[in-house]
């Protein structure tokens, strides 16, 4: 009996710093060893945005040692779904892959009132994305 194969989900955005990041957290939380998660951006940051730090801390996520990480064709090849995050990012296309772009508020610049309910849409996203890879 063969055991199949673990998904792989590709989380980018333009610096790497908020939404990706989020969204990257929040399915390792929920599904463990189940995905094999990735993020990157296009044009990295050189860190993640604090309020997105802070307001992932408000719900038992620690993202503060995360970086920015460079998009590379490899991360895109290696990714069985590859979802941009409404930043207009343009991703290498693979025949096999499954692209999905969910238009989400750009928290740069933002104070973390402002994050939350960004915070809490990728959440749910998240959620029904695992229900989707029938991993919840």
């Amino acid at each position: 009996m063969t055991t199949p194969a673990t998904p792989s989900v590709l989380f980018v955005c333009v610096h790497n710093a908020g939404r990706s990041q989020m969204a990257a957290a929040f399915l390792t939380h929920l599904a463990g060893d189940k995905v094999e998660v990735r993020s990157a951006g296009s044009a990295p940051a050189d860190t993640v945005n604090p309020a997105v730090v802070d307001a992932m801390k408000e719900v038992g996520i620690d993202i503060s040692a995360e970086v920015p990480k460079v998009l590379t064709t490899e991360a895109v090849q290696s990714s069985d779904v590859v979802i941009t995050m409404g930043c207009g990012d343009t991703c290498p296309v693979f025949p096999g892959k499954r692209y999905l772009d969910w238009q989400l508020d750009d928290p740069a610049g933002q104070g973390v009132d402002a994050v939350r309910p960004i915070r809490d849409e990728i959440e749910q996203r998240i959620r029904g994305l695992l229900t989707e890879l029938g991993t919840e």
